[in-house]
């Protein structure tokens, strides 16, 4: 499963839903970064409506040369990645609004009232069994990251990678070589399973639940025998509190966004292009062009505001290819792209070997069985 369940209605900053610690500030505190935050809104507000001040233009040319170079400039330190469901069909795992192939248009043998109802809450604590079918169709483990996950990868690996806020639940940042500390997993994750009940809520890892669904048993806790589900954010339920703690240190440093794969219009994800600096660049690598929302609905915190196109566009750059080819492309202007394709090469070896031999020990255990 790639990108999770879209716009939980009524989400508030600071309600928590998951019990992962906040990482400490890097060099000053929440408040300061929420405070600079504020300030840049109110400098992009001013300088845009009422035309005190110029942005400054950091790229020589808005082109995916243009971004490369300024990368190999050395001025550009702390990059944001925004991913969405796009960066793993690839992978084989189906976004969610495509007309045909979305997994919303192919819900028909679910018998749902509607296709949303498979992710909301009040719905699955009553009728969990179209959910956990799904999630066995689609479960973390039977796929591979693409080059677009492999290229954060080396985006971590060679320093530049600020954090990666990820709308996607299937774990494949992880697979790829983040770990917590670089991920942002908007939506949550199956990488964990709580407890629904609000007065038990134990955890369970990974494997726990991943044997529960290919047994097609409904998991349900061993202390309380309520339901299990993994932490992906359902409708009707908050973000993790640590996306709104981390986007307000993370942004105002921020010195190239490079969104990837994703529609922009899920809140409060989708309002994230808006909290960068005002002379940040901004990068979409993406089949079509998104984002460009009135930009008065950026400038109040709702998503939209890149301009691609006009005369006064002087940092938005839209290459329109899949994520793979994007990242591909870039890598190679880079001069990263045999090293590139080396780390995708040796990663999905390294994972077939894996899976061979785990299929290897699952058969040596079922034979002993048969003769036992």
């Amino acid at each position: 499963m790639s990108e999770a369940p879209p716009e939980p209605p009524n989400t508030k900053e600071g309600e928590e839903t998951t019990s992962e610690p906040e990482e400490p500030s890097d060099d000053s505190s929440e408040e300061e970064a929420a405070g600079d935050s504020e300030m840049d809104f109110l400098r992009n507000l001013f300088s845009r409506n009422l035309g005190i001040g110029s942005p400054e233009k950091v790229l020589d040319d808005l082109t995916l040369e243009g971004v490369a170079k300024y990368i190999l400039s050395g001025k550009c330190k702390n990059i944001i990645c925004m991913a969405g469901a796009g960066i793993s069909t690839s992978a084989g795992i189906p976004d969610f609004r495509s007309p045909d192939t979305g997994l919303y248009a192919n819900m028909q043998k679910y018998n749902l009232p509607y296709p949303e109802a498979i992710f909301q809450i009040d719905y699955f604590k009553k009728h969990p069994e179209p959910f956990f079918a799904l999630a066995k169709e689609l479960y973390p483990g039977q796929f591979k990251p693409t080059t677009c996950h492999y290229f954060m990868k080396l985006l971590k690996d060679k320093g530049l990678l600020k954090r990666c806020y990820s709308q996607n639940i299937d774990t494949l940042e992880r697979v790829a070589g983040l770990e917590s500390g670089d991920l942002i997993e908007a939506h949550g994750t199956f990488f964990t399973s709580h407890c629904v009940k609000f007065t038990c809520r134990k955890e369970y890892n990974l494997d726990w639940m991943k044997e529960k669904i290919f047994s097609d048993d409904i998991p349900r806790c061993e202390k309380c025998n309520s339901l299990v589900k993994p932490d992906i954010v359902f409708f009707g339920e908050s973000l993790p509190v640590r996306f709104f703690t981390s986007m307000k240190m993370d942004f105002p440093r921020c010195d190239l966004l490079i969104i990837m794969g994703t529609s922009l219009q899920v809140q409060p994800f989708a309002s994230l292009i808006s909290r960068v600096s005002k002379s940040c660049p901004r990068l979409l690598i993406n089949m079509e062009k998104t984002g460009q929302g009135d930009p008065m609905l950026g400038l109040l915190g709702f998503g939209g505001g890149m301009d691609f196109d006009s005369a006064k566009a002087y940092r938005d750059v839209a290459h329109i290819s899949t994520c793979d080819d994007g990242c591909m492309e870039l890598a190679n202007l880079l001069g990263w792209k045999a090293e590139l394709e080396e780390l995708v090469k040796r990663e999905h070896s390294r994972i077939d070997s894996q899976d061979k031999e785990a299929k290897s020990s699952e058969s040596k255990g079922a034979s002993a069985s048969a003769v036992v």
